[in-house]
């Protein structure tokens, strides 16, 4: 009771942590060494982020009882290693609450769980589905600890404004937040905003202390962060690293203060596009046990791009490439797509593709009846290559990377069970005017973390020529496509916005091209429910961000 009362600081480790969904006994083991780190700093508390013992988003693993018994277990566990005097945990987890099923921060000290918290705002929105499986619990209360009274909420909880007035109004000191807040492109700066708004309200400090790591379509950041009560930022982590920070807070005449640290520079906005991409695709390759990747490597800058961020999330010795030129292939894609291979330094193999077309010419010859040739037999080369692509998968063991980029993916611009094929994406989010500005990006820096060569990673070429499929003789994509700045401005006010014509019109498009490609987004559906998994980049990613009925016959968006 002495401490209690005369204790006017604490030591707070940050936790930011890579959580494996499911993984329990890792997630217990990665923080009882965090703890262990935390312990020879000096720490009184040590923080980790939403869901930390089951990994986030857990789905429907939670309705396992098993899985949860053994979240249970885990907890039990690490309350019991707090009985040696060192640092309290928070850690997350779901909790079965009688006959409710919660989304629960556990407050761990002296060898026993002190406090429960549950989710009370329940995300059901893009890529959450909390509400599916969780219940909300009542709005959540201070936390005594060791003296200190931590206004604890739990993700989405510091999004609305009334949690944090019910722990302020209930006496909370400092509001912490403990987080799996997935990547989003600009979303750091709504992060930061929003915290200022919340700060601004109750006059609190604010912790946000955030998961990181790759977790199937969906890259957390990290990025976590603390604002003391006048809006000052007095600590930010690192994106895209598992860390551990130690803060001091002091209490004063105004209240809990914590002792600024020395900020690093913000990264610029490519950078982070392409670090997000590096986590999804590493941590998704090595989280499953793929032994690495292979690829296509046409000599285009989707391809080139794919590559690059393969070799820096992975090594080249990971990676391997393969050209599959047909009769249409230029010489300088041949070219282009070997210069890219000794760029990064990957395994590179030449199959030409036209012996397999010839034959599929031969026995399709008899049912086609004499039919002149079109799209028909330009997908049958799509499918030959992802044919080859997938065989070579299957007999060295590697993930097939697809190259297409979210513009393709968007107006379907895409072959199913050809340029389709694969097991992940890293461009599936990336409109192709990005996609030019991320080769340039990297060809101009090297990326923290990245495993692969300083310097320029493709030739100048790659990214200056016309883009083309190369299905036939003198194709490129405009001859298909709206240009890529049209085309991706009106796709991001459609997909992004959920914009009607008219409002695309109005900004400066014209009605037939909007017209046409909205179309073609709408008919694209079935595509990309078959279309492979990828990183989400933008607010709304295909899949489990945008789900739009196959068959539609809403058609009023057009006047």
């Amino acid at each position: 009771m002495v401490r209690l009362k005369l204790a006017e600081s604490l030591k707070i480790a940050i936790a930011q942590m890579d959580c494996i969904v499911g993984a329990v006994d890792k997630n217990l083991a990665a923080i009882r060494a965090m703890r262990a780190k935390a312990a020879a700093m000096g720490a009184d508390l040590l923080v980790t982020p939403e869901m930390s013992i089951a990994g986030y988003q857990p789905e429907d693993l939670v309705l396992k009882p098993a899985f949860v018994a053994a979240c249970e277990a885990a907890i039990d566990e690490l309350a019991a290693d707090t009985a040696d005097g060192g640092p309290g945990v928070i850690v997350g987890t779901p909790w079965r609450n009688g006959a409710l099923l919660h989304n629960g921060a556990f407050v761990l000290d002296g060898g026993k769980i002190i406090a429960r918290r549950a989710k009370h705002e329940l995300p059901n929105y893009g890529v959450f589905d909390d509400k599916r499986v969780f219940d909300a619990g009542p709005a959540p209360g201070p936390v005594v600890f060791r003296g200190f009274r931590l206004g604890l909420m739990i993700c989405e909880d510091w999004w609305f404004p009334d949690v944090s007035e019910t722990l302020a109004e209930s006496g909370a000191e400092v509001l912490l937040s403990v987080n799996a807040s997935p990547f989003e492109d600009t979303k750091q700066s709504r992060r930061v905003t929003l915290a200022v708004q919340r700060v601004v309200e109750t006059g609190l400090p604010y912790i946000f202390a955030a998961l990181t790591g790759g977790q199937d379509e969906i890259v957390y950041d990290g990025a976590s962060f603390v604002l003391n009560a006048d809006r000052t930022l007095a600590l930010q982590m690192p994106y895209f690293e598992e860390a551990l920070t130690l803060t001091n807070w002091t209490r004063g005449e105004h209240g809990l203060v914590c002792a600024a640290q020395a900020l690093p520079p913000e990264p610029e906005r490519f950078e982070l596009i392409y670090r997000s991409m590096m986590m999804g695709l590493r941590d998704y390759v090595n989280k499953n046990g793929f032994p690495g990747v292979i690829l296509g490597l046409s000599g285009g800058i989707d391809s080139a791009l794919s590559v690059a961020v393969a070799v820096d999330a992975l090594g080249a010795e990971r990676v391997r490439a393969v050209m599959l030129p047909s009769p249409y292939t230029s010489a300088h894609s041949l070219e282009d797509a070997a210069l890219c291979a000794q760029y990064v330094g990957v395994n590179y193999d030449v199959v030409p593709i036209s012996g397999a077309m010839a034959a599929f010419d031969a026995a399709l010859a008899p049912a086609f009846g004499g039919r002149g040739a079109d799209t028909t037999e330009e997908n049958i080369q799509s499918r030959t290559r992802g044919l080859i692509l997938m065989a070579m998968s299957n007999k060295f063991g590697h993930m097939l990377l697809t190259t297409g980029n979210k513009s393709e993916m968007s107006v379907g611009y895409a072959t199913l069970y050809g340029d389709m094929c694969g097991g992940y994406s890293v461009l599936k989010d990336v409109y192709k005017t990005t996609v030019f500005e991320l080769c340039r990006w990297r060809n101009a820096h090297f990326p923290t973390g990245g495993l692969g060569p300083k310097g320029a990673v493709m030739p100048e070429r790659v990214i200056t020529k016309p883009p083309s499929a190369e299905l036939k003789d003198n194709q490129t994509d405009q001859d298909s496509l709206p240009p890529y700045e049209i085309l991706d401005g009106i796709l991001q006010r459609l997909v992004e916005g959920e914009a009607s014509i008219d409002s695309v019109v109005a900004d400066g498009f014209e009605r037939a091209t909007a017209v046409r490609v909205w179309k073609m987004l709408d008919r694209a559906e079935y595509k990309r429910r078959q279309a492979p998994p990828g990183v989400k980049i933008t607010r709304r990613a295909f899949g489990r961000d945008r789900r739009y009925p196959m068959t539609n016959g809403f058609t009023n968006l057009v006047k």
